[in-house]
C-alpha cells in the first residue's frame, strides 16, 4: 500500500506529495515541527503537542489558519490512511511560499506517519552514554524555546555524540547553564530529589518532561526546577532524559565519567515504568 500524507488540505500519495521551492520553511527555516505518538492507534497527548504548535506559531507569527479539529482530524486521517496502530508522526508547518510582494501567502502543513521505531533495548537495560556538546544555546535567540525547523545545529550536535557512541550530547547555554539535549528534556537526581532545568531557561516544553514532571508529584518525588550547571551533571546519583519517541532513557555515563555507581538507578525506573502505563492508560483502544 502506498504510504500517504496530508498535505495543506488532502490526503496525497507520497510521491505526489510537493511542497514550493520558494517555501519559506525550505529556503529558511521558517517553520515549526511537532513529532508525536501514537499507541492502539490513539495518539498521546495530543492537545498538549497542539498547544504547543498554536502557541509557538502566535509567537513567532506563523500565520495559519488551522484550528485544533481540523488538525487533529488531519492526524487521524494520516494514521488510519497508512493503517498505523504504533505510528512516528510528524506535523510540520511553515510559513508557505516566501511572497515578492506584500500579498499574504498560504501556509504549508505537512503530516507524515510511519512505524514507531524505539531505540535500542541496551540503552534501557545498561544505560546510555551521553556527551557535553562543544556548541552553546544563546538564550537570547528568538526560536529559542520553539520547536522549529531550524534544527541542523542540533542534528550536527547529534551526529556528533553518536560518532562518539553516545546516544545525546547535553546543551549548556551560552552563560554555562545545563539546558537540554539535541532532542530530549534532561533530569537530574541527587538524593530522593529530581531537578530539571526551569522553561525560563529557555528549554523546550517537552511533552515527555510534563508527564514526568506530574508522575513525579504523583509518586511524591520532589520535583526542583532551577539553574544547574555541569557540577550539578558530574555529581548526579542518576540523570534520566526524555522524549516522546525516547520515554524515560538512562545515563549511566557523561563522556568517561561515570554517573553514580553506573547502572541504571531506582527513580529511574520508576518513573520509566510509569511513564509507560501513562502511555497505555491515555491510549486505550477507540474502536
Amino acid at each position: 500500500m502506498p504510504e500517504k500524507v496530508f498535505l495543506n488540505d488532502k490526503l496525497v500519495e507520497i510521491e505526489r506529495a510537493h511542497v514550493s521551492v520558494k517555501d519559506s520553511g525550505l529556503l529558511y527555516g521558517a517553520g515549526l515541527f511537532e513529532t508525536m505518538r501514537s499507541h492502539n492507534r490513539v495518539v498521546f497527548r495530543l492537545e498538549d503537542h497542539l498547544d504547543r504548535l498554536l502557541a509557538s506559531a502566535a509567537a513567532l507569527s506563523i500565520r495559519h489558519a488551522f484550528d485544533r479539529e481540523f488538525l487533529t482530524k488531519a492526524i487521524y486521517e494520516v494514521l488510519a490512511a497508512n493503517e498505523l496502530t504504533d505510528a512516528r508522526l510528524r506535523l510540520t508547518l511553515t510559513s508557505g511560499p516566501v511572497a515578492e510582494t506584500n500579498e499574504r501567502t498560504e501556509p504549508t502543513l505537512l503530516i507524515t506517519a510511519t512505524n514507531l521505531q524505539g531505540y535500542p533495548s541496551e540503552y534501557y537495560r545498561t544505560g546510555a552514554m551521553v556527551v557535553l556538546c562543544p556548541y552553546r544555546q544563546n538564550t537570547t535567540e528568538p526560536i529559542c524555546g520553539h520547536k522549529t525547523t531550524n534544527y541542523y545545529p542540533r542534528l550536527l550536535a547529534l551526529t556528533l555524540a553518536r560518532q562518539k557512541g553516545a546516544a545525546e550530547a547535553l546543551w549548556f547555554t551560552t552563560d554555562n547553564r545545563l539546558a537540554e539535549g539535541c532532542i530530549s528534556n534532561v533530569f537530574l537526581v541527587k538524593g530522593d530529589a529530581l531537578y530539571t532545568p526551569s522553561l525560563a531557561t529557555p528549554v523546550l516544553a517537552g511533552i515527555a518532561r510534563k508527564a514526568v514532571c506530574r508522575i513525579a508529584d504523583g509518586e511524591s518525588i520532589e520535583l526542583i526546577e532551577k539553574d544547574l550547571h555541569i557540577s550539578d551533571v558530574l555529581e548526579a546519583d542518576e540523570i534520566l532524559l526524555t522524549n516522546v519517541v525516547m520515554e524515560v532513557l538512562p545515563v549511566v555515563a557523561v563522556e568517561r565519567h561515570t554517573i553514580g555507581d553506573g547502572k541504571v538507578g531506582p527513580i529511574t525506573m520508576r518513573l520509566r515504568e510509569r511513564f509507560l502505563q501513562t502511555i497505555e492508560d491515555e491510549c486505550r483502544r477507540k474502536e
